[in-house]
């Protein structure tokens, strides 16, 4: 079983910030979901379909449309498409690593 780092700030700010504040863990879970493709396929962007989202994180595809719109909104995803109708990629936005780094 191999074990996937992920930032402090995702367990003790965020994870908060989006099930307490935004009353939203489906957000959340997406999140974490995005998170662990992107650090499996060690790339800067990762596409996955709506029904991929929706099969790990056990959400239905509505749900996770909504979570997507919220971290969006937050600004804490980009989401990219080369045509209206094809697969996004979603890329995550750290915006703490650029403020610790300063």
């Amino acid at each position: 079983m191999q074990h996937i780092p992920i930032d402090e700030y995702v367990i003790d700010v965020l994870l908060r910030d989006l099930t307490g504040h935004d009353h939203s863990p489906t957000a959340f879970l997406v999140y974490i979901v995005l998170w662990t493709a992107l650090y499996r396929g060690e790339q800067k962007r990762v596409a996955l379909s709506l029904q991929n989202l929706s099969e790990g994180t056990g959400l239905s595809k509505s749900a996770v449309q909504s979570a997507i719109r919220l971290l969006k909104r937050r600004s804490l995803i980009r989401v990219f498409k080369a045509r209206p109708t094809a697969v996004p990629e979603y890329e995550l936005v750290r915006h703490w690593v650029r403020r610790r780094a300063r």
